[in-house]
């Protein structure tokens, strides 16, 4: 995989970073686009999901299971 690659959002009114590898950003990319979502509303999803678990690994784990399901059904 290649480096990390950051990306700035607003969640819950704070400014964040998020640090991901440019192939999970990918994904993610196409999960917005997907459910019609900006990459900051769907991160905002994630965020008010994640629990105590870091943004980064639950934006990673989402990224998985969105590729875990797509392949199952194809």
């Amino acid at each position: 995989m290649s480096g990390l690659s950051k990306r700035s959002v607003v969640l819950a009114g704070h400014a964040t970073s998020v640090a991901l590898e440019p192939e999970f950003w990918a994904v993610l990319d196409r999960i917005a686009q997907q459910r019609g979502l900006s990459k900051a509303q769907l991160l905002a999803e994630v965020d008010a999901a994640r629990g105590r678990r870091p943004l980064a690994s639950a934006c990673r784990l989402m990224a998985l299971n969105w590729v875990a399901e797509k392949g199952a059904a194809t």
